[in-house]
């Protein structure tokens, strides 16, 4: 993106005002401007409607010092992040301007970061994110994705002698008629919401772990994509407030439990075809697709330390556990960090896609996406080739097995990821230097913040940020 000039500015302005008289129709009286953090939390700050054009034209100011926030709130004194000094500019992208169903009076727009003199923040995450897209689109591609979302609901008085306790609202089986029973209306309310929000719902159902739930939703742009997913767990949140429940889409919620993963579906397109599917390769990969399922296979370890960014991460990154912890890829695999999907007979042309199963909502959703587009491009350009797919659980070979497979374990640790990152000459060279060095040195502020403390005590901590 350029630098905003005043002619732009003057656009935005009459944009925003344009918008007005449809807004306070819609009784919304203020308009939440969020954007999400290093550490993966969404952050806000509102304006009254009456302000709106005001802020599309000059931005609201907010401290870069949230680059260097740990999910705590305490602060990193990092590298290029940290500091007290400067100012930026929040600039609400009003394409996405939402009416949130589940806060009356309230709209929502996300944000792109900007300095003072009305250029992208280095460290802006959704920037980033578009001239990625934008690299792809200049050789011809472009890419469609969507995040799966897994929360759990619990109760929200915890135990007696523990408030913070996580006690589960739901007491069904698994993916059981039981548990969709117990939140009939609740779940009405959220698919009501969502569709008034203009959200496409693939799939809503329980899920495994005691009152877990899931939606999926349909394969957007790469920025519509992670917008659509901040915008999702927003509006969760808010209807689960409605019902007097308490919502968490921790990695791990438990140190027993089942974790929640935030699973993304990426396919590769070129002039209206999808290239992940119809060509003469394994299950129908063309070259191009398969070029980028090999990047991003290649570059996975390094991607886990934005895609799987918490300590907490790597209690749920474990074997046998459906969350992919060997760099392996399959035909529906659950078990391999990259499952392949073709979809279908006779829609596989729509469908085929590639399911990152080893990451999870603790994630940036943009620095995730930006992340992985960096990873598939570099393949493409590489022409990069997949070695043989997985049709087996990983953990159920030998060390010699795996290894004569060409099977690599993934990180172990958010130390190890954070490695990987710094050692990616593409990712960080993607990120820039400044934000690889925020990254990095977020990273390693959980690191030491959790250090010496229990699974259950990072579980604990952890619980209710995310």
């Amino acid at each position: 993106m350029d630098q905003l000039d005043h002619a732009t500015r003057d656009d935005r302005r009459a944009a925003a005002e344009a918008l007005l008289p449809e807004l306070e129709d819609a009784g919304v009286v203020g308009v939440a401007l969020p954007w999400v953090d290093t550490s993966g939390i969404t952050r806000v700050k509102t304006v009254p409607l009456a302000k709106l054009p005001s802020a599309a034209a000059w931005g609201v100011g907010m401290s870069p010092v949230f680059d260097g926030f740990l999910l705590d709130d305490s602060i990193v004194a990092g590298r290029f992040a940290g500091s007290a000094i400067g100012d930026l500019r929040l600039h609400p992208d009003l394409s996405r301007l939402t009416v949130l169903a589940g806060q009356p009076g309230w709209a929502w727009a996300p944000v792109d970061r900007y300095t003072q003199a009305g250029v992208p923040h280095v460290q802006c995450s959704r920037s980033l994110l578009r001239r990625l897209v934008s690299s792809l689109a200049e050789e011809g591609y472009e890419v469609r994705g969507a995040y799966e979302v897994e929360w759990v609901v619990g109760r929200p008085d915890g135990l007696p002698d523990d408030p913070d306790a996580f006690v589960p609202a739901l007491t069904g089986p698994a993916y059981g008629m039981t548990r969709l029973a117990e939140v009939s209306d609740y779940g009405r309310d959220l698919l009501v919401a969502l569709e008034e929000q203009g959200v496409a719902v693939d799939q809503f159902h329980p899920e495994y772990a005691g009152g877990q739930l899931e939606i999926s939703v349909g394969a957007q742009d790469p920025v519509g994509a992670a917008d659509t997913a901040l915008l999702v767990r927003n509006t969760i949140t808010a209807i689960s407030a409605q019902h007097g429940l308490r919502v968490s889409f921790s990695p791990k919620v438990t140190a027993d439990g089942v974790g929640n993963g935030g699973h993304v579906h990426l396919s590769l397109w070129r002039d209206g075809e999808n290239l992940m599917s119809g060509g003469d390769g394994t299950f129908g990969l063309p070259a191009e697709g398969e070029g980028f399922t090999a990047g991003l296979l290649a570059h996975l370890p390094g991607l886990l330390a934005v895609g799987a960014p918490s300590v907490a991460s790597y209690l749920r990154l474990v074997p046998s556990h459906w969350a992919g912890a060997f760099a392996a890829w399959g035909l529906e695999n659950r078990e391999a960090a990259l499952r392949f999907v073709t979809g279908p007979d006779g829609n596989r042309q729509h469908a085929a896609n590639v399911e990152i199963k080893s990451v999870d909502l603790a994630a940036n959703p943009y620095l995730l996406m930006a992340g992985c587009l960096a990873a598939g491009l570099a393949g493409v350009r590489a022409g990069s080739r997949l070695p043989d797919p997985v049709g087996v659980d990983p953990a159920s070979l030998s060390d010699e097995g795996r290894r004569e497979a060409g099977i690599r374990p993934l990180p172990a640790s958010l130390e190890d990821a954070v490695r990987a990152f710094e050692s990616d000459e593409v990712l960080t060279a993607a990120f820039g230097e400044e934000l690889a060095a925020t990254v990095a040195d977020v990273r390693r502020g959980e690191i030491a913040l959790f250090e010496g403390v229990s699974p259950e005590g990072i579980c604990r901590a952890v619980r209710w940020r995310h």
